[in-house]
């Protein structure tokens, strides 16, 4: 099932377009602008905060040769910024620009732009965004990650159902704990070195430079990773103590084994989706839950089983009634915070409910909502099978207390029947008292036939959880559609995050015959809201030209708003602002005027579409 679960995963989850969170909101210079001087640095603002890598932007000129450039750094007081200076002298014609970084919830992200100087060039460099991810590296990463998963929910099931449920023998229980936790450790190690690799899409064998695993180890991600692998350590001295226990333990190291687990789900929880977005205290909260009472369901129900082929294996007929009648409580109350947890990181992850088909993350979500719905049905049957092995065990109970008085009725004619063949001679064979305290078949197959049952049960609930943990990695893996949403409502155009600028071409006239200008008003996003504007006024030449004045308003006329003016200020060869808020969608009038000389001016208008 392991395998098999693996091998889904990296058909999942292989090679291709690394899912992330962080979208482009603007850059600066913007898109396919087209400038009169070089700008001295370049800037992108992102929709969340960003993480910086060593090689975060390489800039290239029309012949195709990389540009020297500063280091990235993030903009004064800004963390979803990225910024990097540019050399004084870049010539002119396109120039492209291409990045990478990390998004808050530890997803690598790039894309790239291009600007052009003077004008644009008949030659540019490619368009390219660089390898978003290494396709060995991603499978070893989301294996990893699975494992980990899984690794996780066997170490505290398993510490919860033998707290809980308080099973006779905790013998076999001890090597489930131990395997979760050396598979926990080790699946860590292995996220830990391959973090890197896994941000700068390079292949697994430049995990092992030094540089790498020490920018690694000071990185949010890489210091989440290093925090789990300090609790696991405080969790095995945790577990060795527990062992040499000979009583069972108290509150107090009932309540630091919790505070442990809740710690470790802390390190998932500020690692993914949950810790980027809306809402983010209350949705670390929701994944903190959420993961505990997965590791609590699923990992409760391999102990469960465990528990149950360890009596059958140890020659014990039966496990006592009260253990799984308190594991199906326990797995009642994991379901229902399941379930509430689930429809609010639903509700933050969709955004929508025509996203559960239009996106990705939406189909991946149904899919994992049928896969659950499935081992509910399995955890039906199994309550079912809990609740007959009750009775038979009372039943079977109450008939060997009830005795037998000298004398007594003979019995009935199917008994005497029954009582004459082959066994019945094998017990008469028997010394006085062995036969009175063996059970014959008959007696014990009811809760013989009924432990079977509940075990096939939960073997299959099993099988249907490791599905679900596999969809669930990659499921955390996959770019929300709320954010998707959000991406395109910023004006995200592909997968790369590029914007959608609103491009607006207004000529005015000179006052001579032949003599006309134009004026190419860029807005980052035909879209309501705050956005960045950057005009360039060409002359009737067709070049670029220099004004002493640019101003530009914005009118709705249908909701008589307006004129807004957009304030724009002369950035060194184009005009531009981001301060510019466009509150209402609607077909809105932008007037240009233009200060053509210390005296006159010339104005024109066109309409813009503004859309929510």
């Amino acid at each position: 099932m392991l395998l098999g679960s693996m091998l889904v995963l990296l058909l999942f989850g292989g090679a291709g377009p690394a899912s992330a969170h962080a979208a482009v909101r603007s850059t600066d210079p913007a898109d396919g602008s087209v400038l009169k001087s070089a700008p001295r640095q370049v800037t992108l603002t992102f929709t969340e905060s960003v993480g910086l890598l060593d090689d975060s932007f390489r800039v290239y000129d029309p012949s195709n040769h990389r540009v020297s450039t500063g280091e990235a750094r993030h903009a004064p007081g800004r963390s979803d910024t990225a910024r990097i200076t540019l050399p004084a002298r870049l010539g002119t014609g396109t120039f492209t620009v291409a990045w990478r970084v990390v998004s808050a919830d530890s997803h690598p992200v790039s894309g790239a732009f291009t600007f052009s100087i003077g004008k644009p060039s008949a030659t540019t460099a490619p368009l390219d965004t660089g390898q978003t991810e290494d396709p060995a590296t991603g499978s070893l990463w989301n294996i990893g990650r699975y494992v980990a998963y899984m690794a996780a929910a066997l170490l505290i099931g398993t510490l919860t159902f033998a707290a809980v449920c308080r099973p006779p023998d905790l013998e076999p229980l001890r090597k489930a704990v131990a395997g979760g936790w050396w598979a926990l450790v080790a699946a860590t190690v292995v996220l830990f070195v391959l973090r890197a690799p896994y941000e700068e899409g390079a292949a697994p064998a430049s995990a092992f430079d030094g540089s790498a695993l020490t920018r690694t180890a000071t990185g949010r991600p890489g210091l989440l990773l290093l925090t789990r692998l300090a609790l696991l350590l405080v969790t095995g001295a945790f577990l060795l103590l527990l062992r040499r226990r000979s009583s069972a333990p108290g509150r107090p190291v009932l309540a630091a084994g919790a505070v442990l687990a809740v710690g470790l789900a802390l390190t998932w929880a500020a690692a993914e989706h949950a810790s980027a977005g809306i809402q983010v205290p209350v949705a670390i909260t929701s994944s903190v839950l959420h993961l505990l009472a997965m590791a609590v369901w699923l990992g409760g129900l391999t102990a469960l089983l465990t528990t149950l082929r360890g009596a059958a294996g140890s020659g014990s007929v039966t496990v006592p009634p009260a253990t799984v009648t308190r594991f199906s409580r326990l797995a009642f109350a994991s379901v229902t915070v399941l379930a509430v947890t689930g429809v609010y990181q639903s509700w933050r992850g969709l955004g929508s409910l025509r996203a559960l088909g239009d996106t990705t993350y939406g189909r991946l979500l149904v899919v994992k909502l049928a896969a659950v719905m499935v081992l509910l049905l399995m955890a039906n049957f199994s309550r079912q099978w809990t609740a007959r092995l009750a009775v038979v065990e009372v039943s079977e109970s109450v008939r060997e207390r009830v005795p037998e008085t000298v004398g007594g009725p003979s019995p009935a004619p199917e008994e005497e029947t029954r009582e004459s063949g082959p066994e019945s001679i094998e017990e008469s064979a028997e010394e006085p008292g062995q036969a009175s305290h063996r059970k014959s078949p008959r007696m014990a197959s009811p809760s013989l036939g009924v432990h079977r049952a509940l075990r096939r049960s939960v073997l299959a609930e099993v099988a249907v959880a490791v599905v679900v943990l596999g969809v669930t990695t990659v499921l955390t893996g996959t770019l929300p559609a709320r954010a998707e949403a959000e991406a395109a409502a910023d004006g995200a155009a592909s997968e790369s995050g590029l914007p959608t600028a609103s491009v607006t071409l207004i000529p005015f006239d000179l006052g001579k015959p032949g003599a006309r200008g134009s004026v190419q008003v860029t807005l980052d996003s035909g879209r309501v809201g705050r956005r960045s504007v950057e005009a360039v006024v060409y002359g009737p030449d067709g070049g670029l030209s220099t004004v002493p004045e640019l101003r530009l308003s914005f009118t709705l006329p249908a909701q008589k708003i307006g004129p807004i003016d957009a304030k724009v200020t002369n950035r060194g060869g184009y005009w531009g602002t981001d301060s510019l808020n466009l509150p209402i969608p609607g077909t809105w009038t932008m007037k240009a005027t233009v200060r053509v000389s210390e005296v006159d001016q010339v104005s024109a208008s066109r309409t813009v579409r503004i859309t929510r």
